[in-house]
């Protein structure tokens, strides 16, 4: 039943790099175990400056290495996406900072969570935007959101 959905949204700044790629890992991982009649994913930017690229082209090569294929095309985050979504989940503080200054409620408010929080073993505040920096950018943001999605999903499928 499409209400029973956990409705999960990542967001990342421009939604080329590290947000499209984190629906990406997710939508695979609630597929791989059989779990796609319970979530829906989706990712958003901060700025709607890519509205309607696709990602990051560097992002979708190294992606593909690992057997992801980002699809997905930019879109801004819209304030609907408070009511739509019962997770938000940002990837570095400015992210944050960001969205809680879109919700317009303490409940809206309150499902903005940071990207991190589920990948802690990387000792990192942020998952790091890649865009300006090198290949190894993208590797270190792919390793950190297969942990990170992996570890959402176990905790979601626990709780």
């Amino acid at each position: 039943m499409e209400s029973q959905k956990k409705k999960i949204l990542f967001v990342c700044l421009g939604n080329i790099c590290r947000s499209p790629l984190a629906d990406t890992i997710m939508n695979k991982l609630v597929e791989d175990k059989g779990l796609t009649e319970k979530y829906e994913i989706d990712s958003a930017g901060i700025l709607d400056y890519h509205e309607g690229d696709k990602a990051d082209y560097r992002m979708r090569c190294k992606a593909g290495d690992r057997g992801y294929y980002i699809t997905h095309l930019s879109r801004p985050v819209e304030k609907s996406d408070f009511e739509k979504f019962d997770l938000i989940f940002g990837m570095d503080d400015q992210n944050i900072r960001d969205l809680e200054s879109i919700a317009t409620t303490d409940e809206q408010r309150s499902k903005i969570h940071r990207m991190v929080d589920y990948c802690p073993s990387f000792g990192r505040k942020s998952v790091p935007d890649p865009y300006y920096g090198g290949e190894e950018g993208f590797t270190l943001v792919i390793d950190m959101l297969e942990v990170a999605c992996s570890n959402l999903l176990n905790e979601l499928e626990n709780n």
